[in-house]
Parts: C-alpha cells; structure tokens; sequence
C-alpha cells in the first residue's frame, strides 16, 4: 500500500535540498524555463510565461498533491533554487510512478541531478511504498543519461518515437527503472 503525504517534506543530502515549492520560486521558475535545453528535453513549451510558471508552481505545489496525481520538489543547492524534481505518472495500484527532473542552467555538471534523483528514489521506496520508479529520458539527453545510470536505474528499453519534438519530428525515448529491494 502506498503511503501519500498531506504535505511536501523536506528532503536533504550535502548541500541539496529538495523541498515544496512555494510562491517565492515563481520569478526562478520563470527564469529557468526560458532556456532552450530545458524546452528540448522535457514537456515544457517555449514561450514560457510569468502566469505559466504561477500556475506550474501552484498546479504541482498544491492540486497535484491533493489529487495524488504529482508530488514534486523544489530543488534547492546551497541556498540557491535548482531546479525541479518530482514522482509523476503514479499508478498507485501498481506502486509505480516516474521519476523527471530539470535543472537550472547555472546549476548543471555539479551533481545536483543525481543527488534530487537519490533522494526522491529513496523517499518513494523507503518511506511511500513504491515499488518501481521508471524515468524516460531522450535518447540524446546524455546529462540524464548518465545520471540514472549512475543512480543504479537499469536500462529496460528503446521506446521508438515515443515523443513528439518540438519541430513535430518523432524521437526515441529510453526507459529506465529502478526497482525496490
């Protein structure tokens, strides 16, 4: 049975932290999704608004919690907001649920990826009760790569044009997993 928090804790190791977004990291969540890369790798549109991001942190900080639907995390690194990490695509029957991130731009290559995806992958096992985190990462994203792999998630697959880019071109993803125990 999964366990599901009524708030968003606060998670630590080193120098990150992972912790509920609030309405302060809008004007830093608006800053950080103008960047391309971001927009290349992930779900998020170009043309990124002040309101998109008003209703991003409100969405994923209250409603989709409620709804059991997301539980993300700001991502903080020695006091300066990094990015986002959350548990999406939850199948609460199954004790599975996915696992994605961002991460700002001055903040890459300094580990900060793979110590939001530890601690969130830790906290889904140890303390909600999941039993499979999956992550689906482009097949050219190879920061991301690399940062499940050097988590311990296995490779499971390449999934053929499973997302639409940007131009409407098909890309292959590539699924990973992490499995409990």
């Amino acid at each position: 049975m999964i366990w599901w928090p009524s708030e968003v804790p606060t998670l630590s190791y080193g120098l990150t932290t992972l912790r509920a977004l609030t309405s302060a990291d809008i004007p830093d969540v608006y800053r950080e999704l103008q960047d391309p890369v971001i927009h290349q790798f992930t779900t998020i549109l170009p043309n990124y608004t002040m309101e998109d991001a008003k209703s991003y942190v409100t969405k994923k900080s209250t409603q989709y919690l409620a709804e059991k639907n997301e539980l993300a995390f700001g991502i903080v690194h020695d006091g300066i907001f990094s990015g986002v990490v959350s548990l999406h695509d939850i199948h609460l029957a199954d004790h599975s649920a996915e696992v994605g991130y961002w991460i700002a731009a001055s903040m890459r290559r300094k580990g900060i990826g793979s110590t939001a995806v530890r601690l969130i992958t830790d906290y889904a096992f140890t303390t909600l009760g999941f039993r499979r985190i999956e992550a689906k990462v482009d097949v050219k994203n190879e920061a991301s790569n690399a940062v499940f792999l050097k988590e311990g998630f296995q490779f499971e697959a390449i999934m053929r044009s499973a997302k639409t880019a940007l131009d409407g071109t098909q890309e292959d993803m590539i699924l990973y997993s992490s499995i409990f125990g």
